[in-house]
């Protein structure tokens, strides 16, 4: 099964760069995911006020720039994960959290036609 999890962010909140030592238990972490098969690929977002929002309605289409100030919640980072159950999901989850210290991570079933419905 594949699973999208993602990270809340507060682009309110300054981020100070990560710390050399961060970046290599990250990069340990990432490393074995991927060798394992459980990382299928990882990313991030530019802040929201380099986005847009597109919405229809009665058949008309209005774009608004970034940023949302709007926004109670927008996604940080993400990652793409294959694993067994939505247990093993929330493992991988957690093992990001105790790395990067914190914070609070989502887990979403991915399905598509090959898959029928969600379990």
């Amino acid at each position: 099964m594949r699973f999208f999890m993602y990270t809340l962010g507060d682009e309110s909140i300054p981020m100070p760069p990560p710390t050399p030592e961060l970046m290599a238990e990250m990069g340990a972490f990432m490393e074995d995911a991927f060798k394992s098969g459980a990382l299928i690929q990882t990313g991030g977002f530019a802040p929201s006020a380099m986005g847009a929002k597109v919405d229809l309605a009665n058949g008309a289409y209005t774009v608004t720039d970034g940023p949302f100030s709007e926004a109670k919640e927008l996604i940080g980072g993400w990652a793409l994960i294959e694993a067994a159950s939505k247990e093993e999901a929330i493992g991988h989850a957690k093992r990001f959290l105790g790395i990067v210290g914190g914070g609070e991570a989502r887990i979403r079933q991915v399905f598509g036609p090959e898959d029928g419905a969600p379990r």
